[in-house]
Formats: structure tokens, sequence, C-alpha cells
């Protein structure tokens, strides 16, 4: 079933008082229908933000230019600005598509300081939100990225709004069958070496079974807010650990006590955030962040002390429970510890 007007008027409300909005729009269906939808409602208004539709070609596809130009056409036909920006440079011959979301948003960024907009609007469904979910399960994810994607997520300076992450594709593409649109066909959304394809082919057996995407999107939406019942606890134990207010900036000092006496998660949370904020390879694994745990605890509850890093991070028990950036590594045969090139981290 085709979204309705008054649909479409309640998925964008939250943006009506938004100066610009920059519309992520590849030429796909459900960006297609994004813009689609996102025009009709900003006509209907006769008010509101600035739209501006942009295109990221990252040059991995011949199609790509051919696809970018089609949503041009269609832009002005609806009255919107389009922008195409283009991945330039070398690309990478591994997690080509880790690196090119990356760069994506970098360069939606760009566009979203040039128009003096907030919010970058992306047209994830139900269907991608139940995909990333399943991807995260198998990937051994804990609670917060069994939450799947959030409505609205803060990226750099601005905010990625998803107004269609309730809306399944299915009544996307009736959308646009109902109104003769025609959109591009990427034919990487079908290649198997990604793992996202091959979760998405197991979907209608996944669903056979009563696990339908909506039923996935269920379980996101609770572990959501499971999750910032968390998060809202861990602020206000990691303020009291650490004497009142969490620091700002190294090291990070809390009370080995208080520690000691938090739940499990609590205290994973806690020493996460720390090894996050003062380390300098990169986010932390949570298996290792799991392992480190085991052994604070382990030390927490035979009271004595502990040494250890991780993710450039020097986690130290004494009196208290310290925080700091970790020595530079020393290489076997020098004389003198040498920081260690970031293309070198371990990830």
């Amino acid at each position: 079933m085709a979204i309705s007007d008054a649909e479409a008027d309640a998925l964008f409300a939250s943006l009506a008082d938004e100066p610009a909005l920059v519309l992520a729009v590849s030429g796909g269906p459900d960006s297609t229908a994004l813009l689609w939808l996102a025009a009709r409602w900003r006509r209907r208004r006769r008010r509101g933000p600035t739209l501006l539709a942009v295109t990221i070609d990252h040059g991995l596809r011949v199609e790509a230019a051919r696809e970018a130009a089609a949503v041009k056409r269609f832009a002005r036909t609806l009255g919107v600005a389009h922008r195409t920006l283009r991945w330039r440079g070398d690309k990478p011959t591994s997690a080509v598509q880790e690196r090119a979301r990356r760069e994506r948003y970098r360069l939606l960024g760009q566009a979203a300081r040039a128009a003096k907009a907030r919010c970058i609007v992306t047209a994830h469904t139900l269907d991608d939100q139940a995909e990333t979910v399943l991807i995260r399960m198998v990937r051994g994810s804990g609670p917060t990225g069994l939450a799947g994607m959030a409505a609205v997520t803060p990226v750099d300076a601005f905010f990625v709004v998803r107004p269609l992450l309730a809306v399944t594709k299915a009544r996307l593409l009736a959308t646009l069958k109902a109104a003769g649109i025609a959109y591009a066909d990427d034919p990487s959304n079908r290649d198997p070496h990604y793992t996202r394809v091959r979760i998405r082919t197991l979907m209608p057996v996944l669903e056979a079974e009563g696990l339908s995407a909506r039923r996935v999107g269920v379980l996101a939406h609770r572990l959501r807010r499971a999750e910032m019942a968390l998060e809202s606890l861990a602020d206000e134990a990691g303020a009291r650990l650490a004497g009142g207010e969490w620091p700002r900036q190294r090291p990070v000092v809390l009370d080995r006590a208080g520690l000691a006496g938090l739940p499990d998660e609590l205290a994973l949370r806690l020493i996460g955030r720390a090894v996050a904020q003062v380390g300098d390879e990169g986010p932390v694994e949570l298996a290792k962040l799991e392992a480190l745990m085991s052994a604070i605890r382990a030390t927490l509850t035979a009271g004595g002390r502990l040494r250890r890093t991780l993710a450039g991070a020097l986690i130290t028990l004494a009196d208290k429970v310290t925080v700091d950036r970790a020595p530079p590594r020393r290489y076997p045969g020098s004389r003198a510890k040498v920081a260690r090139p970031k293309s070198q981290r371990r990830k």
C-alpha cells in the first residue's frame, strides 16, 4: 500500500522547523521514494525547510554518473536543488562498503555545512534495520549493537535522521509504482560477496518461521529502550565514581570501591567509555573489553593490583582505577620507544 499524504506528514513532522535538510539520494528505490515524499510534504506545507538532494558518486561503478544525472533531472521536476559529490582518489581493495559508507557521510557533511543544514536525512527502512540487527547478531554484538539504528544519530556536527525507519521497503516500492516513478537498480545489492546481501537472501526463510523484519524491528526498539536506561544509569554512576563529574580530559580516574560495587554491565560501560576517550587506536572491540573487565573484576575481588593496555589506553588498578594514554610501543631491536603509525595500529 502506498504511503498517504497524512502518513508522510507524520513521518517528516519532527523536521518541520529545520531551516534546511540534506536528503541523501542515490537513485535507488528507497532514496527516490524519500525524495518524492519529502518534496510533496514540503509543497503541501508551503513553508518549511529548504531541501537539497545530494547524490554521492563513489566511483565504484560506471553507471553511477548516469544515475546521479537521473536523480538531478528528477529533483528538478520536484523543484528540489541537487548536487553530485564524488569520492575521489584511490579505492580500497577490502572492506569496500564500510569505507564507502565513511566517505559518503563525510561528503554529505560537507554538503550540509554548505547548505547550513543540521540534518542529513537518509532512506533507511525497516528492512535495513532488520538486516543491521541480524548482521550485528552474527558478529556477536552486545545490547548497544542489537538496538540497531536510531531514528536520530549525531554524527560530527550534524544529525543523521531516518524518518522511514519503521516503513517497509515494500511500501516504498508501492508508493513509487502508484506515482509511476522510475528508479535505478544497483546490482551490488544482489552481490553475495557482501554480508548484508547474504543476510537479505535469508530473510524470506526467517520470515516463514515468524522472524519477519517487523519482529526484528520490535526487538531493536525494545533493546534501544533498555539501552537508553542503561546509558542513563552509566552516566549517574560515572559522575559519582569520578567525584561528581565525568572528566573531559585524561586521565580518567574512578573510585575503586565504587567500581567494584557496580553491576557488571555498568562497570563494563564505564571502562569502555574511558578507554574510548583516552585511547588512540580506534574503536574498542567488545570481546576484548569484556576480557579486560573480567581481569579487572578478578583483581578487584582479590584486592590486588593490575596494569593492562587496550586500544591505546593504559588501565591501572591501584588505590584508584586510572585510565590514561598508553606509552608508545617499543619495537624489537629498537632502543627507543617509537609510536606505531596509525596505518599499522590494531583495529
